[in-house]
């Protein structure tokens, strides 16, 4: 009888003979266990054991309490059981219209070809005692808003005679553009009101205030030209100034000189003042008296001449400058003499 003739490979079957599987590893548990100890000799391992005392009785316990009694499970109806996996379907399984192709051979090549795997980066473990990572911050959104009003679901129709009302949008006040305009508009105007309300301003002596008369000899205005001389050499920045020396037939004198222009620091020009008369007029403490006007500053002072003592005051503002020189007047009639003169002889484009 001829051999039979060798096997023809198959299609994608590789030309090496196949290897012969390696028998698989004996397992432990069906080795024959070995006893180290074999052939040694142990005799002198036995030591005296000391005799130990008997342990006491377990404790008493409590027994456990008995459980209540379950109530029978009043829940749904349990569903109704599956049909065995291999019962046989209970109406006939048609044949299929195509039919199904066999499985491709296990040494095929794929159809598609299988993109190669995805290098995932190496996990690094954190060190021990290093705090957890903390979780990813979720971004906000910077817009907030009250949400829209819900829509009416479709197909809705209002209830007869039902009328709409209508909501009355709430007005938000810009106040940051409010508060801005009151500091930028209120201060200059609270500072500078005083400023445009005092200057420019005009002098003219007039010929009578109260029982006072404006006296027009040679001697008084001489003296009120020399007063003028001084005044301008001391305030050289003033438009314009004036002089005049008034009494009344009682013989109360009043010299009264100064000057018109726009000062910057009226308080500070009302003690330069004071300073500048008290050598000629040997002036003693000075006292600071409250005009009521706003940046108008006002000092008065007891001093001596030859003729007898005096009082000299000062009234300066922001757009003039009124001196006086009183005899046989206190400081407080002073004081509200000078506001009178200052009103007849000094007066504002405002006023």
């Amino acid at each position: 009888m001829p051999p039979p003739p060798p096997r023809r490979r198959a299609w994608g079957e590789s030309a090496d003979p196949t290897p012969v599987p390696a028998a698989p590893p004996e397992l432990p548990e069906h080795q024959v266990p070995v006893d180290p100890w074999a052939g040694a000799d142990t005799g002198g391992w036995e030591l005296p054991s000391a005799e130990l005392p008997a342990l006491p009785p377990p404790p008493a316990t409590l027994p456990y309490p008995a459980p209540p009694p379950t109530r029978p499970y009043s829940g749904p109806p349990a569903p109704a059981p599956l049909p065995h996996p291999m019962a046989p379907p209970a109406h006939p399984v048609s044949p299929p219209a195509h039919p199904v192709s066999p499985p491709a051979h296990p040494m095929a090549p794929p159809a598609h070809p299988v993109s190669p795997p995805v290098a995932r980066p190496p996990v690094v473990a954190a060190p021990p005692g290093a705090p957890p990572p903390a979780p990813p911050k979720q971004r906000r959104s910077k817009r907030r808003g009250a949400p829209p009003p819900a829509a009416p679901p479709p197909g809705w129709q209002a209830p007869k005679g039902y009328m709409p009302v209508p909501v009355r949008r709430r007005r938000r006040w810009p106040w940051l553009l409010l508060l801005t305009l009151a500091c930028c508009c209120g201060c200059p105007a609270y500072y500078g009101r005083p400023i445009w309300t005092q200057y420019p301003a005009h002098a003219t002596l007039p010929p009578q205030v109260d029982d006072l008369s404006l006296r027009e000899d040679s001697t008084s205005e001489q003296a009120a030209r020399q007063l003028e001389t001084e005044v301008r050499k001391a305030h050289w920045l003033a438009e314009d100034t004036f002089a005049g020396v008034y009494a009344n037939p009682d013989g109360k004198r009043v010299t009264v000189f100064g000057g018109t222009g726009f000062r910057l620091d009226p308080e500070g020009d009302a003690d330069g003042e004071i300073a500048r008369l008290a050598g000629p007029y040997r002036l003693g403490e000075v006292e600071t008296v409250d005009t009521g006007v706003r940046g108008r500053h006002e000092r008065c002072a007891v001093g001596h001449t030859d003729g007898g003592d005096v009082v000299v005051c000062t009234s300066v503002d922001h757009g003039s400058i009124a001196t006086a020189v009183f005899t046989r007047l206190s400081v407080q009639d002073s004081a509200a003499l000078l506001a009178r003169l200052r009103t007849r002889i000094v007066t504002n484009d405002q006023s």
